[in-house]
């Protein structure tokens, strides 16, 4: 008869089902309770980052200003004239907000959607004003929207007008200046102490004069207006970025004075450009990565900047800010998922360690069912069907509520919990069925034995050695490829299939660090039994005996030796980037607290520092002239990098005195250059480009550039990579005497100290910064989750221990029970019960946190916590002692309650009873 015709389907058998799960509802709600637990961290997790993801690059965003924006350029249409001069263009106006539906009708719908209206910039030259005797730069710019340009209120004069009254004009190109009308800010006016009418005393590059005449002085009707934000000169003087102290005053324009601006200036010295701001609410992580090469798309189809056509050219850095969103927020969904991953391990060997448990209490009445005709696939179908019902409802339960608390769920990091549960009780009590009907008897050859004893062995080497290569294997690419994916136009911002290996490792890492344990724990039983054994002490013979029978047991040590280990890992983890954050608020401030003095009062930063230094409570002030993106020329090469240029004696006093690493370089820059005329000076460069031995120029207005000679390597000074420290002396002697604009400020009174200083300045405090940088979406969400994951591995711990006493309970209470008819007391039963329980424990107590402090040595580099922390290089390990010191202190304290617990329990056993379940 053909097989498949005999086979059936297995029939439960519901009322032993029932019955079942009647008898062991505790074990069963325990394995729910554990299922539920983690399926709620595992399921909320993942939309919780990814929400702070999203607050993440709006941040991003919002932090980078006008940085963020995406430019498009343009020429003008050429304006010569049929006599070989220039014509006036009265409609420059109309060509520019033609320019403007142009460059929004070239956006793509994603990017369009994603970037507020265009704003249209029409700037001039910048001239140099020749009255006054600081170094004061002159512009005139025309700003215009979908709506026209900002609204403005004009408390004197009028707005300004066309110089002529006929709309065709042609200049020669060497005619006299032309005159232009523009507005000023009543801050400018102020300033540069003009009124309507009075003509502003400006030359070009050149040396050129220019008419450029006042029309009226205005108020803006709203200074927010992000208009502005693209010309903040024409609200109130700026500061300039070429760190000698230059003053920026700019002029507006209007569509009648437009035209003249254009013949004011030469041809090709009028430039317009339209501006696109992000609109940050808009913006999510998982939209980064498609705007960002929408971005590049569209440099790549700009127009070359040599050509004199009106092609549009895209200029933008949008992309390179979103890329670096991109970067922190694919750090932190890795770095949260290694914490995940290491959760789940421990879950899942919980859920065996409790199937174990269950199935212990069960084997009687599966061996009877067996015994008595039940089919083995029955009571597979039936323990199935249990564990299937518990672990689904579990699951559901703690999807339900990371539902509830988080703004999505995350199904799939429940998938390995969910399994083990479902799968674990149904396979081991099948196997121990099958065990009771199985007829197979032990050889009485001692080859045949010894051959199946070495079987064992060799299976057993086979699984911890294939634990092993993987461990190896996951820790190799970890170092190797890292943990960050790279943030390349195609990165979808998810963990990909390649990044599970390097996610596994610190869990591998944990399970061959127990294995090793567990290897070892033996014959430390057994050396122990032979030294009790020479004692005159039954009790330790007793304890080492128990010891040495269940030293052996794997799964409970595995799980107690893992979690242990990642839960100090966790710890290690949440420490480190807590210290990581107070550096990098260091680094971001460089003192306790920061001054930056503005323009108009930075003659006075000498004076303001000798006051603050002054004050009660100040330890430190050291002044410095700091310019973000100076001119620096490398070899032809012209590099942005960050100029300082201090008291090169004060400022190491200042870092030796700090948290901030120290640089004994410093002390080089007031040593003569190497060359003849050259300045001594520190460079600090993330491409390289920059680096000791090299040779640079920092050029000057009207005067030869001061040569540099790279000597050392700079500290990194607010968190920039890319710096030149120069000593103020000398760079004095050279030439080029500092006009401070920065200063730092140390010790408990130096937030009082620079708060109410009466100077034009910005206050950047480090307890503000650390603040902010605690409650930043990635970085908090981060540290809550491994504190969380922490006490979520601690419990597993704790409650693996648990089980795996509960596990040896019967057995071992029936053998101390027999032991009593020795003679043995309750108080030398209870000694000898703790001495087969605490050895694993102690061990545990003391390796585990050892553990994980070797894995956080080993994983925490390719982490990039650097990337949240704020600091220019990764965080080295802070081991909290006194936590890890708690954990085991935690084990120890539960294990110690395990046996009065147990005895109490048993305390009602009778001897009979006992030797008869022993029979």
């Amino acid at each position: 008869m053909n097989p498949w015709l005999t086979r059936r389907w297995p029939t439960p058998h519901w009322p032993s089902v029932r019955s079942r799960g009647r008898t062991d509802v505790g074990p069963l709600l325990l394995t729910a309770a554990v299922i539920a637990t983690v399926t709620l961290l595992a399921g909320a997790v993942p939309p919780l980052l990814r929400a702070a993801a999203d607050k993440a690059v709006q941040g991003t965003i919002r932090d980078a200003g006008t940085d963020s924006n995406v430019l498009a350029h343009a020429d003008w249409e050429r304006d010569d004239g049929p006599t070989g001069g220039r014509v006036r263009m009265p409609n420059l106006a109309e060509a520019v907000d033609a320019f403007l539906a142009r460059t929004t009708s070239a956006l793509g719908p994603d990017l369009d959607a994603a970037l507020l209206p265009p704003v249209a910039v029409v700037n001039g030259p910048i001239l140099n004003i020749t009255d006054g005797s600081s170094p004061r730069t002159f512009q005139f710019t025309y700003l215009a929207g979908d709506l026209g340009g900002p609204d403005v209120t004009w408390i004197a004069g009028s707005p300004p007008g066309p110089a002529v009254s006929d709309e065709y004009v042609e200049v020669p190109y060497d005619g006299p200046p032309w005159p232009v009308q523009i507005g000023l800010s009543e801050a400018d006016a102020a300033a540069l102490d003009l009124d309507p009418g009075d003509r502003i005393p400006v030359k070009d590059g050149q040396g050129r004069d220019k008419d450029v005449r006042v029309s009226g002085i205005y108020q803006p009707a709203d200074s927010a207006d992000p208009a502005w934000r693209l010309a903040p000169a024409l609200l109130r003087p700026v500061p300039g970025v070429d760190g000698v102290g230059t003053t920026r005053f700019n002029g507006l324009l209007s569509r009648d004075s437009l035209p003249d601006a254009r013949l004011a200036v030469d041809e090709d010295q009028l430039r317009r450009t339209v501006h696109f701001a992000p609109v940050p609410d808009a913006l999510t992580s998982d939209s980064t990565t498609a705007l960002a090469s929408q971005v590049v798309k569209l440099k790549a189809t700009s127009g070359s900047s040599s050509d004199r056509d009106q092609s549009l050219k895209w200029e933008s850095q949008l992309d390179t800010v979103l890329r670096d969103a991109r970067t922190r927020n694919n750090a932190a969904a890795a770095q949260a998922a290694i914490l995940l991953a290491g959760v789940l391990t421990a879950a899942v060997l919980v859920l065996l360690l409790a199937a174990d448990l269950l199935v212990r209490r069960r084997t009687p009445v599966l061996s009877i069912a067996r015994q008595r005709g039940a089919a083995l696939p029955d009571l597979g179908a039936e323990l199935v069907i249990e564990s299937a019902v518990v672990s689904l409802s579990a699951a559901a339960v703690g999807l339900a509520l990371a539902r509830a608390a988080a703004p999505g769920v995350a199904w799939t990091w429940a998938v390995p919990v969910v399994l083990a549960g479902a799968v674990a009780g149904p396979a081991f009590g099948t196997l121990a069925a099958a065990r009771a009907s199985r007829d197979r008897r032990q050889p009485a050859n001692p080859a045949a034995r010894r051959w199946i004893r070495a079987t064992g062995q060799l299976r057993r080497a086979a699984v911890e050695a294939a634990v092993l290569i993987a461990a190896i294997a996951a820790f190799v690419t970890l170092h190797q490829r890292g943990l960050v994916p790279a943030a390349s136009d195609g990165d979808t911002g998810e963990l990909t299939g390649d990044l599970i290996l390097p996610v596994s490792a610190l869990s591998l890492g944990a399970l061959v660090g127990a294995l090793v344990l567990l290897r070892l724990l033996p014959l430390g039983a057994r050396f122990a039994l032979r030294q009790a054994l020479r004692s005159r002490r039954p009790l330790a013979v007793f304890g080492a005996a128990q010891a040495t029978t269940t030293a052996g047991r794997a799964l409970p040590l595995l799980v107690l030796v893992s979690t242990t280990a990642l839960a100090s890992f966790a710890l290690i983890l949440g420490a480190t980037v807590t210290r990581g954050l107070t550096d990098g608020a260091w680094s971001t401030v460089g003192a306790d607290a920061r001054l930056d003095v503005g323009a108009d009062a930075q003659t006075a930063t000498p004076a303001l520092a000798e006051r603050i230094a002054a004050a009660p409570g100040v330890g430190q002030v050291v002044v410095a002239q700091v310019t973000d993106s100076a001119r620096v020329f490398a070899e032809s090469t012209l590099l942005t990098p960050r100029l300082v240029i201090v008291d090169a004696a004060a400022f190491q006093h200042l870092l030796a005195t700090t948290p901030l690493p120290d640089a004994p370089a410093l002390a080089r820059l007031t040593a003569p250059g190497p060359g003849p005329g050259e300045v001594p000076a520190l460079v600090r460069s993330k491409s390289g480009e920059l680096r000791t031995g090299s040779r640079l120029q920092l050029p000057r207005e009207r005067a030869p550039a001061i040569r540099l000679a790279a000597v050392g390597t700079a500290p990194s000074v607010g968190g920039v990579d890319d710096v030149v420290i120069v000593d103020a002396t000398a760079l004095a002697h050279a030439g080029l005497p500092a006009v401070a604009n920065t200063v730092w400020v140390t010790g408990p009174g130096a937030g009082r100290a620079v708060s109410n200083t009466g100077v034009v300045s910005d206050v950047v405090l480090r307890t503000d910064v650390l603040r902010a940088q605690r409650v930043a979406p990635l970085t908090a969400g981060l540290t809550r989750l491994a504190w969380t994951a922490a006490a979520v591995l601690l419990a597993l711990g704790l409650l693996g221990l648990t089980l795996a006493a509960a596990a040896g309970a019967s057995q071992r209470w029936q053998t101390l029970t027999r032991l009593r008819t020795l003679g043995l007391r309750p108080r030398d039963v209870r000694w000898v019960a703790a001495g087969e329980l605490l050895p694993p424990v102690v061990v545990t107590a003391v390796c585990g946190p050892l553990l994980g402090a070797v894995l956080a040595r080993l994983a925490l580099g390719p982490l990039d916590l650097r990337l949240l922390t704020g600091q220019a290089a990764d965080p080295a390990a802070v081991l909290p002692w006194w936590l890890l010191g708690l954990v085991s202190v935690a084990l120890l304290a539960v294990a110690a309650t395990v046996v009065p617990v147990e005895s109490a329990l048993r305390r009602r056993d009778r001897l009979s009873e006992v030797l008869r379940a022993g029979e």
